[in-house]
């Protein structure tokens, strides 16, 4: 027996501490908010980078990171405080050594972090460096020229009237991230979180309470025993009232409403996934994370005539599919799916676990045609209007007159 127990207690003791050097590996490998601070401050301090972040992050030390959110290490992301307000700091790290779809669209395009504009550039150079970037990333818009003086007034950080060479800098290595730039673009979105500052191509957005649709977070060990099935049914159990979830899904039509041909081109929902959306106290739906929305050009030119060999090669993100044409073995550039096809395969049992009676038939009616919806369809935009509008009104109709909403 004393032998069996001492088995017992070493097997314990080596599976117990074999987890902790797994977390612990795990935690250094994805967690590099100091080197990411390091990076950033050195720059600065030589006045390679400038931005409103940047003397809270590097001197006064008033911005500073918390909670580890990181999920791949070259895009750091962590819980922050700057001067006592809440909000999300996110870093990316290194370049990706080539693009391929196994990686994200947003790299850091240079191998000299922060090169272009170079000394000497004026702010008329840099406005058309700007401008044949969007043009690259949105295609040929007729308001890009607005758009270029947005971004010049965001890179103003100091609000001194004038755009320095270390401000030109941080802009430039931040544009050439898909989310930063959608949340210029959508700034007066209700559903957009907003930009509190940057520095080089660190930036600090809006923090949002609920981090997930619904759901509780467990230790990444309990997950790995739990069935799928028990999980889904525990995530039922700590979603908000229905009349709640009603206002938080009609938040999600509303965002692809905007980013569905909006005023610079349209963008496509590359992760639909729960984790990506998450909600205020006013149960007011808010984007967590945007770095898998992607300008729909950009899309098309980075996937045509990619080699594949089935559809599963020609995929982007989790949501973003094409076709491959066997005849020629080159995926084609036409994305299958919409945006709101997809929120509303998200929303499904979102909405019908506790739908009332009285228009859950109607509802998973209005969803299930949401989620046949096709780009390639005749009269797809049509529809897609025509859709989206009846799911927000039989939402609307059922909750307006209700406390929750």
């Amino acid at each position: 027996m004393r032998v069996k127990y001492l088995f017992f207690s070493w097997l314990v003791v080596f599976v117990g501490s074999w987890i902790l050097y797994v977390q612990y590996s795990t935690y250094t490998e994805l967690c590099r908010g100091k080197d990411c601070k390091k990076i950033i401050c050195d720059k600065y301090k030589t006045g390679v980078i400038d931005g409103p972040a940047c003397n809270s992050l590097c001197v006064t030390e008033t911005l500073y990171f918390g909670k580890c959110l990181s999920t791949k290490p070259n895009n750091q992301m962590y819980l922050g405080v700057w001067d006592n307000l809440p909000g999300v700091v996110k870093c990316q790290m290194e370049q990706a050594p080539h693009l391929d779809f196994g990686t994200d669209l947003e790299p850091r395009k240079e191998i000299v972090l922060f090169d272009k504009p170079t000394r000497g550039t004026t702010v008329q150079k840099f406005k058309e460096m700007v401008y044949s970037l969007f043009k690259a990333k949105l295609g040929d818009q007729g308001n890009l020229s607005e758009l270029v003086n947005l971004i010049l007034t965001v890179a103003d950080g100091d609000r001194d009237g004038q755009v320095s060479l270390g401000e030109a800098k941080s802009a430039w290595a931040l544009l050439q991230l898909n989310e930063f730039l959608l949340m210029v673009i959508l700034q007066d979105k209700e559903h957009t979180p907003k930009l509190m500052g940057f520095c080089g191509d660190l930036y600090v957005m809006e923090s949002v309470e609920y981090t997930s649709l619904y759901g509780i977070s467990l230790p990444w060990v309990m997950e790995l025993f739990i069935p799928s099935g028990f999980r889904r049914s525990m995530d039922q159990l700590f979603t908000p009232s229905w009349p709640r979830k009603a206002k938080i899904a009609i938040g999600l039509l509303e965002f692809v409403e905007d980013v569905f041909h909006g005023p610079y081109g349209n963008f496509l929902m590359c992760d639909t996934s729960a984790k990506n959306l998450g909600y205020n106290e006013k149960y007011d739906l808010k984007m967590v994370d945007m770095r898998k929305i992607v300008p729909e050009t950009n899309l098309k030119e980075l996937i045509k005539d990619r080699h594949c060999e089935s559809d599963l090669d020609c995929v982007y993100g989790t949501d973003c599919r094409t076709s491959c044409d066997l005849s020629t073995m080159k995926c084609t550039s036409e994305v299958i799916q919409p945006n709101l096809a997809k929120a509303c395969q998200l929303l499904k049992d979102y909405l019908l676990h506790g739908a009332p009676g009285e228009i859950r038939e109607e509802l998973e009616k209005q969803l299930y045609s949401c989620i046949a919806l096709k780009i390639t369809a005749n009269q797809m935009e049509m529809e897609h209007s025509l859709i989206l509008n009846n799911l927000k009104t039989l939402l609307w109709k059922k909750i307006s007159y209700t406390n929750d909403s």
